[in-house]
């Protein structure tokens, strides 16, 4: 009996990771590239937003954490409303993309080092 407890427990822990899995982590979309005007920003945790009006469609880009942001060399007013911004990442739902990195002008950050 004391077995069986241990399995189920086991059961139940994997069916709760999985979906966290999901949510938080790339599930082998396809990778893309977009270029638009970033409208609206939300920066924080568990990581930032920005809206960008990308041909008269507005698409939502998942930027990393505070952190990652930092390590990747942006810094505090790099990313506002009116900025053009050229994004690489996975395409993650419709008009829904995760960045891995982005371009601002010529400068290149590299969000996700071990996705490119």
């Amino acid at each position: 009996m004391r077995c069986q407890a241990k399995w189920l427990l086991a059961l139940v822990i994997l069916l709760f990771l999985v979906p966290a899995q999901a949510h938080h982590g790339w599930v082998g979309g396809e990778t893309i590239e977009i270029e638009g005007t970033i409208t609206h920003v939300r920066l924080g945790n568990p990581h930032g937003e920005v809206q960008l009006d990308v041909d008269d469609e507005t698409w939502t880009v998942e930027i990393g954490q505070p952190w990652r942001n930092e390590r990747a060399g942006l810094a505090e007013g790099d990313l506002v409303e009116g900025v053009e911004l050229r994004v690489s990442g996975e395409h993650a739902g419709e008009r829904l993309l995760k960045a891995e990195q982005l371009w601002i002008g010529e400068e290149h950050y590299v969000l996700y080092p071990g996705r490119i």
